[in-house]
């Protein structure tokens, strides 16, 4: 691979790269090494790019498929964190994933249907730029149906599954020739746009016909001036909007910092006192009381 190429592992590119006809082979390859079954056929339901303007990162750039066995599988690639709380427990995305996948899963079509154990399979895979679960060792997580206490399998119908590529470090220690489908995929993903690791990349691609048809897909759309433009543009919106959170959280920080120093000194704690507690500085004291 050569220099300047786009991420992969930037949503627009990830559906870029799976969603045009042209793509199915790398989709069904792709697919049946998460899913572990071979595909052989796959339709993709949503193919239409959302507008070149920064701000479609409101709509998701999932690739919604189904396979030829009837079972539905949307892929997304989560580039960027979202809004989580501090306690480290990803909650936010991992109700976001639970609730797309049992709104794919429920929206099949009713009519007709008259046995709910005749429902087609749906798989919810996230491809995930950072660490969601950092107690697990292994980079694929996969959740179904299980019983609280001792495991036993309620139901197959339904799957989530999480590839963190952020836990690629002892899978780039290994042979290409050792490496699964999977492996190599998430190799791809992670690391087809960084220098540092072109040689081996570039040995992952070479494994594969399917990878080597995304290799010059994704060389395509990286020499494709327009699509450059809009990666630019979107991660400069994505720069800006993360900043401004930001600023705002320190702001909200700061003022409530200010509001207990308030607190204490009509509770009548001393300057110094407040100071040692708050991490403020005299000169902010000074202007409270002005």
């Amino acid at each position: 691979m050569d220099a300047d190429i786009l991420p992969p592992s930037d949503d627009r590119v990830f559906k870029l790269i799976l969603s045009p006809e042209e793509s199915k082979p790398i989709l069904k390859d792709l697919i049946s090494s998460v899913i572990k079954h071979p595909v052989i056929d796959v339709e993709v339901r949503n193919s239409e790019i959302p507008p070149e303007d920064t701000h479609e990162k409101a709509e998701r750039l999932d690739v919604n498929c189904r396979i030829d066995d009837g079972s539905q599988v949307d892929l997304e690639m989560q580039a960027s964190r979202i809004q989580e709380d501090s306690d480290g427990q990803y909650q936010n995305l991992k109700g976001k994933s639970i609730y797309y996948l049992c709104d794919l899963h429920s929206s099949q079509p009713s009519k007709g249907l008259r046995r709910y154990d005749k429902l087609a399979r749906t798989y919810q895979v996230t491809f995930c730029s950072y660490t969601v679960f950092p107690e697990r060792l292994g980079y694929v997580n996969s959740y179904s149906l299980r019983h609280d206490e001792d495991n036993e399998l309620l139901s197959d119908a339904i799957h989530v599954v999480y590839v963190e590529l952020s836990k690629l470090q002892e899978i780039m220690k290994k042979s290409v020739d050792d490496m699964t489908d999977l492996e190599k995929w998430a190799v791809f993903f992670q690391y087809a746009s960084e220098p540092t690791y072109r040689e081996t990349v570039n040995e992952v691609i070479a494994s594969k016909e399917v990878l080597q048809m995304a290799g010059s897909r994704l060389m395509s759309i990286s020499q494709d001036e327009r699509e450059r433009a809009v990666f630019r543009s979107r991660r400069m919106y994505q720069t800006d909007l993360q900043s401004d959170l930001a600023t705002a959280e320190d702001r909200g920080r700061r003022q409530g910092i200010l509001t207990i120093a308030k607190n204490l000194l009509a509770m009548g704690m001393s300057h110094d006192q407040i100071v040692a507690a708050t991490g403020l500085t005299l000169e902010d004291l000074e202007s409270i009381l002005l």
